[in-house]
């Protein structure tokens, strides 16, 4: 088992991490992991009720403030995982996607999902990251 003196855990301020029990992100050596990233704006609310693409947007915002936190970037990004709630809007966060990673190019699985904790949550998003 891992010392965890080799683990870095990341904290977005969100308050459902402690009350699940659960890091942002987490580094273990040169992996870096990302959980499920919802679109919540600073103040807590839902960011661009509605709108996939600014969602997915946000959700990437996050997860890259993250990866930095824990020594990484986008650059770094190995595997994305997009969950929608309605599958017919993949396209929409596609797009979201392909901008911040048409260079970068990850593995990437979109899949929908029933609800998420928030209703007005459209999407949320996964990242796992390698940093050399």
């Amino acid at each position: 088992m891992a010392d965890d003196r080799d683990i870095q855990r990341v904290s977005s301020g969100s308050p459902l991490e402690p009350e699940i029990g659960f890091s942002r992100a987490v580094r273990r050596g040169s992996h870096i992991a990302v959980a499920g990233t919802a679109p919540i704006g600073d103040d807590g609310s839902t960011v661009a009720p509605g709108d996939v693409h600014a969602q997915t947007l946000r959700c990437l915002d996050v997860a890259e403030r993250a990866l930095h936190e824990a020594g990484g970037s986008l650059s770094d990004v190995v595997r994305t995982r997009v969950m929608l709630t309605d599958i017919e809007r993949w396209r929409e966060a596609a797009q979201a996607h392909g901008e911040r990673f048409a260079a970068v190019r990850p593995v990437c699985t979109f899949v929908e999902v029933s609800r998420f904790i928030d209703p007005a949550w459209l999407v949320e998003v996964e990242v796992d990251a390698i940093v050399d």
